[in-house]
């Protein structure tokens, strides 16, 4: 399969949410070597996880399916240009390419507004619509202080 195939199925995979009910018009693919490791589609609604758009989906998908929290090798083809949360995933997944059929301007023309998350993220906490307010930072720290300090960690 080729880059549009790859796209086919997540597009397919969008629709098939719409029609299903399961939750937004979103589907996402994850590839690696040549075969599809991963596949989601958006389920928020269906699962009442507001975290369970398509790409996180996916990507929990092929993690389970590749015994590894790390997806460098692998491309991602989502229906849609991700979204901040998902954008995130993909680079903490380590996956080092995307391909995308709508935009987040599309998505915003049906109701789906990202923008207003992208422009909260680069505002100071104390500037942010969702009050961020500092609490017992000195006791957090322990648990930073010891993982500095362990010799047995997995770092990602």
């Amino acid at each position: 399969m080729n880059h549009e195939g790859y796209m086919r199925e997540a597009i397919r995979i969008s629709e098939d949410g719409l029609k299903s009910g399961r939750g937004g018009p979103f589907g996402c693919v994850v590839v690696k070597a040549g075969k599809v490791v991963g596949r989601g589609g958006n389920q928020v609604t269906s699962t009442c996880d507001p975290t369970a758009h398509a790409e996180v989906v996916a990507i929990r998908d092929a993690c389970k399916a590749l015994g590894t929290f790390k997806l460098d090798g692998c491309t991602l083809y989502a229906s849609c240009e991700p979204c901040p949360m998902c954008l995130s995933a993909i680079y903490w997944a380590r996956i080092p390419e995307v391909y995308y059929g709508n935009t987040r301007q599309d998505a915003a023309a049906i109701g789906f507004d990202d923008d207003f998350i992208y422009g909260q993220i680069p505002l100071d906490p104390d500037k942010r619509t969702v009050a961020m307010k500092p609490l017992l930072a000195g006791e957090a720290k322990v648990a930073f202080t010891g993982w500095t300090s362990k010799t047995d960690k997995v770092a990602y």
